[in-house]
């Protein structure tokens, strides 16, 4: 019985997705009506103007928020493994916090946030501004690439929190009792061992970035991300050519949560 409640569960959340990459395949130009197997609109796809240019902007804002997020996520991990319980378990409580909260959530709160700060930096930028047109911040990228990448720091954090849990503190303490200098130790001995996790939670954090549509909506501004272009374009109806996008957006990010999980999973050799 329980068997056969687990295969009905999985076969919910799972048979729709085949579908879709099923009749990516479809010769027909109805999603819904398999006609014969073809890989035509692939190629349409592929040679979509507009969709290249969200591609595009989905690339450029996944992989910025992904370095950004890997960056202040591992010195945050750090810094915590230094601090007290009562410090770590607060700020555990925030980062968890971050993780479980609604997307919706945090693409108002960022949006609220971003207009208001522009509404106090932009007047003063144009009154020290010594010409006539001062720039002006706005929506866009950067604002895509910030609320991206504060999601994906407590991410990053956690993971890489993990791992520096497991690496102990005999190494780190006999390299300092070898009179090496903090940062020779960070880089000959904790980088190496925490390196893995790093790698994994860029890759989790460019998965979360480049598949986002809830947070990129409210803060994007005039730019388009992939996840958009697909929404918008549902909106007159599903095509294979929507059913393309999703199967190669899922071979894709099927392929970074992989890489992830193997990088998690690497164990230096004893030799190292």
């Amino acid at each position: 019985m329980m068997r056969a409640f687990v295969i009905a569960v999985y076969g919910f959340l799972y048979l729709p997705i085949a579908l879709v990459v099923l009749f990516s395949f479809n010769a027909g130009r109805h999603a819904s009506d398999f006609t014969g197997f073809s890989v035509q609109w692939y190629g349409r796809a592929l040679s979509n103007t507009f969709l290249m240019e969200a591609l595009t902007n989905s690339l450029i804002v996944a992989t910025t928020s992904a370095a950004l997020a890997s960056l202040c996520g591992t010195a945050a991990a750090i810094g915590l493994g230094r601090a007290g319980p009562r410090t770590r378990a607060v700020f555990d409580a925030l980062f968890g916090a971050a993780i479980v909260v609604p997307g919706v959530v945090i693409g108002i709160a960022t949006l609220v946030a971003l207009v208001q700060l522009f509404g106090i930096v932009n007047p003063a930028i144009a009154a020290l501004w010594p010409g006539d047109a001062p720039p002006r911040l706005s929506l866009g990228y950067g604002s895509i690439i910030a609320a991206h990448g504060l999601f994906s720091t407590a991410l990053v954090t956690m993971i890489v929190r993990a791992r520096l849990g497991a690496l102990g503190r005999d190494m780190v303490e006999a390299s300092s009792d070898l009179y090496a200098s903090p940062f020779t130790t960070f880089r000959s001995i904790v980088l190496p061992q925490i390196l893995p996790a790093i790698l994994a939670g860029f890759l989790l954090a460019f998965t979360f970035s480049f598949d986002d549509f809830i947070v990129a909506f409210f803060v994007a501004g005039s730019q388009t991300t992939l996840p958009m272009y697909v929404f918008a374009s549902i909106r007159r109806g599903v095509t294979p050519e929507i059913n393309a996008i999703g199967a190669l957006v899922l071979v894709a990010s099927i392929l970074l949560v992989i890489a992830a999980q193997l990088l998690l999973r690497r164990r230096r050799p004893a030799s190292a």
